[in-house]
């Protein structure tokens, strides 16, 4: 294989809490933890909802660089439960981000948002979700992170 396919599967919107919660300067970076407290997704794999109580690890790295830990719980329109976890790198120019963290909306063209989902069930409908290496491209807007998710083919 020369180049990697994909095809798309959902987006999904997650809301998460202000004020985070800001552990300071670690030895690895700015520490902050984001709550999520819902959200939802759609798109051709299928829809539902993302439930409260997950969480995003943020480390904001002395090289500029925001890197996400997060783990959540997707809940389908069909009942099943499936548990999401991605890592990603945040980063752009310095007036962009700049922009970002001051609450304004900015053109997701204009900087870089990139995450690696993995999903985890017990459904057996669901059971292929369990198999799939995927890709995301992300919009960091005021509310908060939207993801457009790609299983790899």
């Amino acid at each position: 294989m020369s180049e990697i396919k994909t095809e798309h599967m959902f987006d999904v919107t997650i809301a998460v809490e202000m004020p985070l919660q800001l552990l300071g300067q670690t030895p690895l970076g700015d520490r902050r933890i984001a709550k999520v407290m819902g959200g939802s997704f759609s798109g051709p794999a299928g829809s539902g909802k993302v439930l409260p109580g997950g969480g995003d690890w943020i480390l904001n790295r002395a090289d500029s660089v925001t890197q996400l830990d997060v783990r959540l719980v997707l809940e389908t329109d069909d009942g099943a439960m499936i548990y999401m976890t991605y890592k990603g790198l945040r980063h752009g120019p310095k007036d962009v981000m700049d922009r970002m963290a001051a609450g304004e909306q900015v053109n997701p063209a204009d900087y870089y948002f990139r995450t690696t989902p993995f999903f985890e069930t017990s459904s057996e409908k669901w059971s292929w979700i369990n198999k799939c290496c995927c890709i995301a491209t992300g919009d960091r807007t005021p509310e908060g992170p939207v993801y457009s998710i790609f299983k790899v083919l």
